[in-house]
């Protein structure tokens, strides 16, 4: 690992401290380096509030900053919005060189930061750790060009692919470090969808434990929710939102009228079919319990079988054990 990347990934660290909280902006992390040595971090933390850059160097507030490298994993932004443009925030702090993690994904503005940089005689370095800078944003890019949420389907199964026994219980096939894990996304999304049966068959709160500040929004499909269901009857159920119909608008109602950048499906079979035959599913996190239910157990996906030719295609991008589980990350549409 070189240099620059050492100290990009420190600020792909920092930027993830603010997953599921700038909506509609994307996690950004920046570090300011001199001589090796870190000597402030910043991430973008809430929409309207400092972006990355500008929390980072107000951090060394009327230290010389001459010969120092600031690490961001997006382009800075170079027009007005909620607040000013950083590219001339940086400017003001005369430092030798930006090292950047990925162009802004915005056709209009993509580059433009970089050549006001560039311009004005700083270094200027793109594409350190890029993938890993990109796969940060996926949500924001979604959000922004397609117009609707990044959709990551969870889905916990035994080994012979069912999701509960033949009367509907699923409590619990996955141990508790998965289930745990399964916290932490909650709390990177902007919002949590089930089935109607699930609620009806659960009663999930759907929100992730601790919060840590993070408040997703929860997505009933469906009719028919009982009045003690907790989603509707909880101190959270002003987040709580039912919708019927075909997913594909559902999706972009999200994306338009809440910021909705990232979802994620926690099933059941009926609600996971829709969104794979609807080609909705971005990621599929499966979680693969050591365990075996049988014909009668529920299945994971309640769609008429394909054959070899029109099966679903994903690419294995990433696995991990948690506990006696295996956690597999799978990526459709590439």
């Amino acid at each position: 690992m070189s240099v620059d990347e050492r100290f990009m990934q420190l600020a792909l660290e920092a930027a993830r401290q603010g997953e599921g909280l700038t909506r509609p902006n994307p996690p950004v992390g920046a570090v300011l380096v001199r001589e090796e040595v870190v000597l402030a971090t910043g991430w973008h933390a809430v929409a309207g509030g400092d972006h990355a850059e500008r929390a980072c160097l107000n951090a060394v507030t009327g230290e010389d900053l001459s010969g120092s490298t600031l690490y961001i994993t997006l382009e800075p932004c170079s027009t007005y919005g909620r607040t000013p443009p950083c590219s001339a925030f940086i400017l003001e702090h005369q430092l030798q060189r930006v090292v950047v993690g990925t162009l802004d994904p915005n056709p209009v503005h993509a580059g433009r930061g970089i050549e006001q940089l560039k311009e004005s005689g700083v270094e200027v370095s793109v594409g350190v750790c890029e993938e890993d800078a990109r796969c940060l944003i996926e949500p924001f890019v979604s959000w922004m060009v397609q117009r609707r949420p990044f959709v990551t389907l969870k889905l916990a199964v035994t080994l012979d692919g069912r999701m509960a026994d033949a009367a509907g219980s699923s409590k619990w096939i996955s141990g508790g470090a998965a289930r745990e894990w399964v916290q932490g996304l909650r709390r990177k999304v902007d919002a949590v969808m089930v089935g109607a049966e699930t609620v009806r068959r659960d009663d999930p709160s759907l929100l992730p434990r601790p919060a840590e500040g993070r408040s997703p929004w929860r997505i009933i499909m469906g009719e028919d929710i009982p009045d003690e269901a907790c989603v509707v009857s909880d101190e959270a159920a002003d987040r709580t939102l039912i919708r019927t119909g075909e997913l594909g608008p559902v999706l972009a109602s999200l994306a338009a009228d809440y910021d909705v950048m990232h979802l994620l499906c926690e099933g059941g079979g009926g609600v996971a079919a829709q969104l794979l035959e609807a080609n909705l599913v971005d990621e599929l996190v499966m979680i693969v319990a050591p365990k075996i239910l049988g014909a009668d157990g529920r299945p994971c996906f309640n769609f008429v079988g394909r054959s070899m030719e029109s099966l679903f295609k994903g690419r294995l991008v990433d696995s991990e054990r948690l506990g006696e589980d295996m956690v597999m990350r799978i990526r459709f549409g590439e």
